[in-house]
């Protein structure tokens, strides 16, 4: 067996040697991004313009507050910087899963209980421009179908409510299931949101660990648990939408071609929870490119697990395209045709960086820098030396040629972070992401943070509790709306 060569180097340290100055330079950057985002947005409210956003970059007012949920997630912190972390690393696949998932939903819980059960959980969903201000209404699900396009335009008698006018009706559908399994109201809805959106720490791992980066997946694990973006999971229709993309792209990742059909089924249906989830699919190509064999086989059952979903909506009544096209101009009768997009084109990116943490810089530095070493280290025929692992666990792969071959040889722990990095920056330029993107690009964030991976072992614990104390801060100075 050929063992891998040592790096006697880490490939991110600067010219000084220091691995550690880049990573600063970046959280300064970051720093005055944030710290520009706030002073600018504080500067038009004041002057009236038509931000909508009484603390941006985020979609939140300003009211430092403190609750039962403080204790108890300074407590899940705590938890997971000491024998959470250590336990891992070493932990069995998975028990280490499941405990990953109940820490997620005891922090989410805790971060929306800082606010109160009311005001933090079974009142998120309830106000009129909400999800569940509809449910009610949906007695004939077919005939809802059929006449959702007609109510998405505003200012007519039966238009939709904002949420439910603003993405297609599996969003609606979700609730209006729930209700009819006798799961309705505010707090069964939000803790079903919660449940669901803590699933990330379950499936970006196991994709990670299914593309042959099981290291990566151990290390990157603990960043899923405590994100700062929690803070929007509990609890909003996002969190659904970020575990069924999640689950969805997960499918895809593990062997057979059932687990791709049935991925191809939960990413169809995703892209009936939110238009702007069409870009899922430069993820969903990355995955099954990453993929040890039978990429074809999987793509083609992937292929028909969307287009199964989209030809029952298609049937129903409802046709995504036309859908899309009345949301645009839904999207102008509102408060997008008052914000600036020259403001929330780069504020955007401060509200991101509070949804992803300050680890998220130093991460793609670090991610760019060993993608690099990684190319450097390909053959010339094009194919991924084995062996090359740095800190990610990815061990290459071989068979592809060319320039194909060299990128897929990037390995997940690039790939995935670079195509998430792509397409928050098409959500971006569009125009059709302004605010309110620190709980919208949060299936993105979670393959942000897969680049947390080419972090040194040894900084992780001072990376999390970064993490962790930006999402207190957040919380407990600003009342966020979902």
């Amino acid at each position: 067996m050929r063992s891998a060569p040592t790096l006697r180097r880490d490939p991110a340290a600067d010219r000084t040697g220091s691995p550690h100055r880049g990573d600063l330079v970046v959280v300064a950057v970051e720093a005055a991004l944030l710290a520009a985002a706030v002073v600018v947005g504080l500067v038009l409210n004041r002057r009236g313009v038509g931000l909508h956003a009484d603390a941006a970059p985020l979609y939140a007012t300003w009211r430092p507050h403190a609750g039962w949920g403080t204790p108890l997630a300074a407590f899940v912190a705590l938890v997971v910087l000491g024998p959470g972390l250590r336990w891992a690393r070493t932990a069995r696949w998975g028990p280490l899963l499941a405990v990953g998932w109940l820490a997620a939903v005891a922090w989410t819980l805790a971060l929306a209980l800082v606010d109160g059960w009311t005001a933090g959980l079974t009142r998120r969903l309830t106000p009129q421009a909400e999800y569940l201000h509809e449910v009610p209404g949906v007695t004939d699900v077919p005939r809802m179908l059929a006449g959702f396009t007609d109510r998405i335009v505003d200012f007519q008698p039966d238009s939709w409510s904002t949420h439910t006018a603003g993405h297609p009706p599996g969003a609606l559908l979700v609730f209006v299931w729930l209700d009819r399994v006798g799961l309705g109201g505010g707090a069964a809805a939000a803790l079903c949101c919660v449940l669901v959106g803590a699933t990330v720490v379950v499936s970006v791992p196991v994709t990670l660990r299914a593309l042959g980066a099981a290291d990566a997946a151990r290390a990157v694990l603990p960043f899923l648990v405590l994100l700062p973006g929690a803070v929007w999971l509990g609890a909003s229709g996002d969190a659904v939408f970020t575990g069924v993309v999640a689950a969805g792209l997960a499918l895809l990742a593990v062997r057979g071609p059932l687990a791709a059909l049935a991925g191809g089924l939960l990413l169809g249906f995703a892209l009936h929870l939110s238009y702007g989830f069409v870009l899922v699919g430069a993820l969903a190509v990355t995955v099954l490119a990453l993929r040890p064999d039978r990429r074809r086989a999987a793509l083609l059952a992937a292929t028909a697990g969307v287009a199964a979903v989209t030809a029952l909506f298609v049937l129903s009544g409802f046709r995504w395209w036309e859908g899309y096209d009345r949301v645009v101009e839904r999207y102008y009768q509102g408060w997008a045709a008052d914000r600036p997009y020259a403001y929330w084109v780069w504020a955007n990116l401060a509200a991101l960086l509070l949804s992803a943490g300050p680890v998220l810089g130093p991460a793609l530095r670090r991610t760019v820098v060993a993608a690099r070493a990684a190319w450097l280290a390909t053959g010339p025929a094009g194919i991924h030396r084995p062996g090359w692992t740095g800190r990610t666990g990815w061990t290459g792969r071989t068979g592809w040629t060319g320039w194909t071959g060299r990128l897929v040889g990037l390995g997940p722990t690039v790939l995935l972070p670079a195509a998430a990095a792509l397409v928050v920056a098409a959500a971006d330029l569009s125009g059709m992401s302004k605010a309110e993107v620190e709980r919208i690009w949060l299936p993105f964030v979670v393959l942000l943070l897969v680049a947390a991976a080419h972090l040194p072992p040894s900084t992780h614990r001072r990376w999390l509790a970064a993490q962790a104390v930006t999402a207190l801060l957040v919380n407990h100075l600003l009342l966020t709306v979902s």
